[in-house]
């Protein structure tokens, strides 16, 4: 099987198997990496040409890259996922098994920040479960400091916020 092939369907097979979340560039890579697939430039050019082709889509999200798989992709997959090796896909489970949380958590509980147009940034924060978004705040703040920090802050007290958003909703006053 020729190799540029392979890496996209391993990437691919990746981005079809997170149920509906994201993978970061650097997930991806450490994967393929740490089981010797191949080097980082041949894993670049695989993720370029499966953006180039509809497959895949990326988002920036606080400066670091997003990859999920488009429609097209999960098509092409569906044509060509035989002949991605048994183990491959195997590594493939397994990776996921031991990193569920990791990959989870990166995926549905995010925070970003913009300079706006009021000379302000706008911060935004959300909690997607699977396709479903359960919240998405946004809100302006007069300084990039703040808006870091809260960024930073969101996924450590995201459920707290959330349930406290909830109970003070549903509540009578």
């Amino acid at each position: 099987m020729e190799g540029l092939f392979l890496y996209k369907l391993i990437i691919l097979y990746m981005l079809d198997r997170i149920d509906d979340y994201t993978l970061t560039n650097s997930q991806m890579c450490n994967f393929i990496l740490d089981k010797g697939y191949t080097n980082m430039f041949n894993i670049h050019e695989a993720i370029s040409e499966l953006i180039d082709s509809g497959f895949i889509s990326r988002s920036l999200i606080r400066e670091t890259t997003h990859y999920q798989i488009t429609n097209l992709g999960e098509e092409a997959l569906l044509y060509f996922e035989n002949r991605l090796p048994n183990a491959i896909k195997q590594d493939i489970l397994d990776f996921f098994k031991q990193e569920k949380i990791n990959l989870k958590n990166e995926s549905q509980i995010y925070a970003d920040y913009y300079f706006n147009e009021n000379n302000e940034y706008t911060v935004e924060c959300v909690i997607k479960e699977r396709k479903e978004t359960l919240v998405d705040i946004k809100f302006s703040v007069p300084a990039k400091g703040i808006a870091m920090s809260i960024c930073d802050n969101w996924r450590e007290k995201s459920a707290q916020i959330y349930e406290s958003l909830v109970n003070e909703l549903w509540s009578n006053p």
